[in-house]
């Protein structure tokens, strides 16, 4: 497959194409499943490697199981722009979701290369390969260790086979001792850009191929357990019942209403358990989870305070017994002004209106925030489906972002 080098054109078909043969490499027979570490991960990490290579990038497979890939710089010592997504999948995944972030900075650096032009800094385009946490109860580990902020104690967790991470890590041909020594330098790093779907449907609404990322939501996930008492269908009175998937259910309710009443706050019930679970008996049981995002922190914050004294009125008004157990929490993490008004200014250049979005969802790039100044640029994506073999993007829009990601590194300025 050869990039067309007139500025671009054909470039989104040839980034789905590539995009579309790395989702041949799944531990599934009609689906697509790629975790971190598995034989279908390496054998997608020398694809990407075979494509780097071939658009003028030297490539290697680091310590902790990233895909690297460098475009020099014009002069010898220059900083280095670092790029990517990553390249693991969730379980019957759709192609895109990171996927897209590797291939279309390869097929701007295949465009540079064939003009044999080079810039006043180095770029890395990086494959991560642990950002879905699906095999390991760890996350961004990849992305972690480039920044120099992994706890190397987490590679001793295991897998469901009882796998550590070290031994799989070893298996795929990685040194783990050499993790550490995977971190980059803060003065030797300008910034970090991921381009991403933006696996939500703004962009779709407004009608516009891209846009600009201001943060990244903060989340917090909770694991909630109400406990009545279990009877017969038939024989309590509704007076007398302390029925926890009633009150569950009220919890639900409270807990949408209380999100759906402030711009940018999103709450999920995701994932629901009621026991004894039979037709003809009260519930005397239910767990169930909580997801809370929101762009900044204190209103986020503020909705938990809050939705935690909302359940715990109802679970007293019912005679219910509640427990809430934090399961997960990260901070929102902010884009950089100035790369984003480059962004911008790189979207208006393409004759494309901008637009600025939050991400609901976690990426790489908050794990770079400790490393460097971060941004994201979003590309549309259908129904604005993702995590779901239906997630899809057009040639078209592939292009489009192509066109304004090679605009924003001929226009970067590596010293701002």
């Amino acid at each position: 497959m050869t990039l067309a080098t007139d500025s671009l054109t054909g470039a989104g078909a040839w980034i789905k194409a590539m995009v579309d043969g790395w989702a041949d490499y799944s531990e599934e027979e009609e689906k697509l499943t790629r975790t971190f570490l598995s034989p279908q991960h390496k054998a997608c990490s020398e694809a990407v490697m075979k494509a780097m290579r071939a658009a003028g990038m030297t490539a290697r497979l680091d310590a902790v199981g990233n895909v690297v890939g460098r475009y020099e710089a014009a002069e010898p010592g220059a900083k280095t722009l670092i790029t990517g997504s990553h390249i693991d999948t969730v379980r019957d995944a759709g192609a895109y979701d990171g996927n897209l972030g590797v291939a279309l900075p390869i097929a701007c650096i295949a465009e540079l290369d064939s003009q044999n032009k080079r810039l006043p800094y180095a770029i890395e385009v990086v494959a991560f390969g642990d950002e879905e946490g699906v095999r390991f109860p760890t996350t961004l580990s990849g992305s972690r260790t480039i920044a120099g902020t992994i706890d190397l104690a987490t590679l001793s967790v295991t897998d469901a086979e009882g796998v550590s991470l070290r031994d799989a890590l070893v298996h795929f041909g990685c040194d783990p001792e050499g993790i550490a020594g995977e971190a980059r330098k803060r003065e030797e790093v300008a910034a970090f850009v991921e381009v991403h779907i933006e696996q939500g449907p703004v962009l779709e609404s407004e009608g516009l191929p891209v846009g600009t990322v201001t943060a990244i939501n903060g989340a917090s996930r909770f694991a909630i357990t109400l406990e009545g008492m279990a009877g017969h269908a038939g024989t309590v009175p509704m007076h007398l019942r302390r029925d926890a998937l009633a009150g569950a259910a009220e919890m639900v309710a409270a807990i949408e209403q209380r999100a759906a009443a402030e711009e940018g706050l999103v709450a999920t019930v995701g994932r629901l358990s009621v026991a004894p679970g039979a037709i003809n008996v009260i519930p005397g049981k239910v767990t169930f989870t909580l997801d809370i995002r929101a762009p900044e922190n204190d209103q986020r914050k503020a909705a938990v305070a809050a939705l935690k004294e909302k359940l715990a009125a109802i679970a007293k008004r019912r005679g219910l017994e509640l427990e809430i157990e934090l399961l997960y929490e990260e901070g929102a993490v902010a884009c950089d002004a100035r790369l984003m008004d480059q962004l911008d200014a790189a979207i208006a250049r393409q004759g494309i209106r901008a637009l600025r979005l939050p991400s609901g969802a976690g990426h790489d790039a908050m794990a770079l925030s400790a490393l460097c100044p971060i941004a994201m640029l979003f590309v549309r994506c259908g129904g604005g489906i993702s995590h779901n073999p239906l997630e899809s993007i057009t040639a078209e829009d592939a292009e489009a972002a192509a066109r304004v990601f090679l605009d924003f590194l001929e226009h970067f300025d590596p010293n701002l």
